[in-house]
């Protein structure tokens, strides 16, 4: 216990005192008077039921000075049908129990203790001059027919007020709670409140509560008043002086007779009763300090500091396009403008022609076979510029049905080497409406997606708000910055990157989109027969994608926990599904996926996220199920690729097993020394090893954050097709630009700083709050941010640039007819 005794006061006091005290004993008519009690004095006895004892304690307090009286009891017996009762009468309250004290855990059991010790509510400061004089009584009785032996032990804490920037030691016990008093200094506004152990159980909570008595120190009760957190290694609390009247509060301290409410297991057996040795196993010590906050200023250049970076972004997408613009004057004014590279650089590529280097698999045949034999006209000079739009235009379907078009897909897209030409035949109308599609589709998802999240958050954050129940929500409370009713503010600033990128990358796809469509309508041969087909639906809906994990994560940061994971991840999904059918789509314009089935299959792994994190903690089942869908996926994808959408199994009968079958016997068995496709059966075996691996190891090792292991196969792939990719690129003799260059590296550098970051673990809602809070780290940028802030801020610009490095990747080909560059 931390106290000690004080000075009994003046004779002349003290003698008034006994005098009223014994008036009111005798009121009382069977207690008789009470015994003058002494501080720090231990008083033994016996109670039955025609036995009471009655003891009474006077002191007095200074002016301003706050004195708390501490009360040991203890008791020998434990017999639960004749409890000893101890009741304490103060000024203004009452306050009762018995011993054994009883504490119920999980399934009704019952914990004993037979030591009890309470802090009693202190009398508030009063502005008076002279001393203020106080008296308790403690009441002992008991109905048990027989003598109980008790013991009494009544002292003045010496320590009760905490200080500022001072730690505090002391020890607590489920029947021998704390609690201690702060003011708040002058010039402070808000504090925290650290506090730490060297073990992990006992569980305990750390409450704050209000100057009102009574104080709720006790297991079952000390949820019903202030703000509270579990805890087992450390906890911290946010206080703020606006949210108490009195700029005072009591930090209440209490051990729980069970560990299972911070993760700990609940005991086996427990058998009736309990001897007093229990007293002893749920002794925690504990260290607590109260430090100040940050200001207000500090809040106001954090805000600044996200805002100004991200601003200069814009500040160099500004220079690039101003440079860009002298060099097609220039150029212009010279004669010799060249075809836009549409990044701030006019490139004059040269054709790659049948010089590619040796053991090439493209420029292997002639120009002619490029077109199945045949030269056909390009569609795409029928149509008028600036007809994207029409709503007139025909469907993707009946272009389909073409009879001449009908003729030549099967052979041209199995021929063994493809080019552009083969592959964007279709006409760039129904193209670009059927990526205009993405567009569409991702903003309506975003709208019906948000609205319905932000709702829930905010019933989250009044939930934590009104009840203080500060487990329900899983932040960094080392580093949680409220600002008004949000509890962690600079978890939610932090997201302000992927929205202000997000919005500069939709101005940046813009402006291509404007430029291609002045040229379009300049009818500039470029525009028409050469470079990689523009289609820009797939960037604008990468960019609304950006935009909407920004918003998503910052919903999520909210009130982060295992209810709403999914809004940080769901989006996340998306823009690594758009990256790559964006990759996918380049060189494949005519076959890559519709907007309903790629949105489709995102939905389906949405739900398997969601399916996985209920179920695939400890169910076998699921993750036989789950790795199964995943090899099969990526075998029917692989199929789909390899063949170019030509592969067709029919309807359900014998016949499609056994045309599968002749399939892969032709192209497998027969073949296997050297597949008719090399360079695509190359990238598809090792994704099919990297997917498989995915997917044994999950079997295997079940990891419990199931949305970080999809979201990492995912990346994988996504990263895995880039560098076949740029592999690709540079083998057929193609160049990267400076720009495209410089985004690559920017990709790698940044990329490789967030996901540092990203593993820094500041919390995890996979755990009990308590033992999340171990993880919990101080800031470390400004004072604001944590390692999950600058998580955020490196995530968003390292997607900026990936987002770049696709849009600029194939730069070098504006001036190469499409008939001489290779699809891969």
């Amino acid at each position: 216990m931390a106290g000690g005794a004080a000075p009994v006061p003046g004779a002349l006091v003290c003698a008034l005192l006994w005098a009223a005290a014994a008036a009111v004993a005798r009121g009382g008519g069977s207690r008789g008077s009470p015994a003058p009690g002494t501080f720090g004095h231990v008083y033994r006895g016996a109670v039955n039921i025609s036995a009471e004892r009655l003891y009474a304690f006077a002191y007095s307090s200074e002016p301003g000075q706050v004195d708390a009286v501490r009360v040991y009891v203890n008791s020998s017996s434990e017999n639960l049908q004749y409890p000893v009762l101890f009741v304490v009468r103060q000024q203004k309250g009452v306050l009762s129990w018995q011993v054994p004290l009883i504490f119920r855990g999980l399934y009704q059991r019952t914990y004993n203790y037979q030591e009890v010790s309470r802090t009693l509510c202190p009398s508030e400061p009063t502005p008076e001059t002279g001393p203020s004089d106080q008296i308790i009584f403690v009441d002992v009785a008991s109905m048990a027919p027989f003598n109980i032996a008790y013991e009494l032990l009544v002292t003045r804490l010496e320590n009760f007020q905490l200080e500022t920037n001072k730690a505090f030691n002391f020890t607590a016990s489920p029947s021998q709670p704390q609690y201690f008093l702060y003011k708040f200094p002058q010039d402070v506004d808000s504090v925290v409140i650290k506090v730490v152990s060297d073990a992990v159980y006992p569980c305990s909570v750390v409450s704050v509560q209000d100057i009102v008595c009574p104080v709720y120190d006790l297991d079952h009760n000390v949820e019903f008043n202030g703000v509270y957190q579990s805890m087992t290694k450390q906890a911290a609390i946010t206080v703020q002086r606006k949210n108490f009247p009195g700029e005072q509060f009591f930090v209440v301290f209490v051990i729980k007779p069970e560990d299972y409410a911070c993760g700990g297991s609940v005991p086996s057996s427990i058998h009736g009763n309990v001897n007093r040795t229990w007293n002893l196993q749920r002794t925690k010590n504990l260290q607590v300090t109260i430090v100040p906050s940050i200001k207000k200023s500090v809040y106001v250049q954090a805000m600044f500091f996200s805002f100004l970076s991200f601003l200069s972004f814009y500040l160099g997408s500004v220079v690039v396009a101003f440079v860009h613009y002298i060099r097609v004057q220039r150029k212009a004014l010279a004669g010799r403008l060249s075809p836009e590279d549409g990044s701030g650089i006019m490139t004059s590529s040269h054709p790659i022609t049948a010089s590619t280097p040796e053991g090439s698999s493209y420029g292997a045949i002639d120009e002619s076979s490029s077109s199945g034999g045949r030269q056909l006209s390009s569609p795409e000079r029928g149509p008028p510029a600036g007809s994207d739009t029409d709503s007139s235009v025909e469907e993707e379907s009946d272009f389909d049905t073409m009879p001449e078009i009908e003729s030549d897909k099967n052979v041209i897209r199995t021929k063994v080497f493809l080019y552009l030409s083969d592959l964007s035949r279709k006409d760039r109308r129904i193209v670009s409406k059927k990526y205009k599609i993405y567009f569409w589709n991702i903003i309506t998802i975003a709208v019906f997606y948000a609205l319905p999240v932000i709702q829930l958050v905010i019933t989250y954050q009044t939930v934590v708000n009104v009840t203080g129940n500060q487990d329900i929500c899983y932040y960094n409370f080392l580093c949680a910055h409220p600002l008004g009713v949000l509890s962690a503010f600079n978890n939610i600033l932090s997201n302000v990157g992927h929205m202000l990128l997000g919005f500069l990358f939709l101005l940046i796809v813009l402006r291509r989109d404007i430029l291609h469509r002045r040229a379009m309508e300049m009818k500039d041969i470029y525009t028409l027969d050469y470079g990689i087909p523009k289609h820009f639906g797939l960037f604008y809906a990468m960019g609304i994608a950006l935009m909407m994990e920004g918003v998503l994560s910052a919903c999520y940061h909210v009130c982060p926990n295992y209810s709403n994971f999914q809004f940080d991840t769901s989006f996340m999904y998306m823009i690594a599904g758009l990256c790559m059918l964006k990759l996918y789509q380049t060189r494949h314009p005519d076959i890559n996926a519709s907007a309903y089935s790629a949105y489709a299959s995102f939905a389906v792994v949405i739900c398997l996220a969601v399916l996985g994190v209920v179920f695939g903690k400890n169910d076998m089942w699921f993750w036989v199920i789950f790795s199964m869908i995943h090899v099969f996926a990526s075998l029917a994808l692989s199929t789909q690729i390899y063949y170019m959408g030509r592969f067709k199994v029919g309807k359900c009968h014998l016949g499609m097993f056994r045309r599968a079958a002749m399939v892969l016997y032709t192209d497998c068995i027969q073949q296997c020394s050297r597949p008719m496709y090399m360079d695509r059966m190359v990238l598809l075996i090792v994704g099919n090893l990297v997917n498989w691996s995915f997917a044994i190891f999950g079997l295997v090792y079940r990891p419990r954050d199931f949305a970080s292991y999809i979201l990492g196969i995912f990346i994988c792939n996504l990263l895995l097709y880039l560098a076949f990719y740029i592999i690709m690129k540079l083998r057929s003799s193609e160049k990267l630009l400076p720009i495209p260059l410089f985004c690559i590296v920017a990709t790698a550098v940044v990329w490789a700083a967030a996901l540092y970051f990203f593993f820094q673990t500041l919390s995890s809602w996979e755990e009990s709050p308590a033992e999340s809070r171990e993880k919990n780290r101080p800031c470390i940028l400004l004072g604001f941010f944590d390692d999950h802030d600058v998580w955020h801020f490196l995530s968003a610009a390292a997607l900026f640039f990936s987002f770049l490095v696709l849009l600029t990747l194939d730069d070098d080909l504006d001036a190469v007819r499409r008939d001489k560059i290779p699809v891969f």
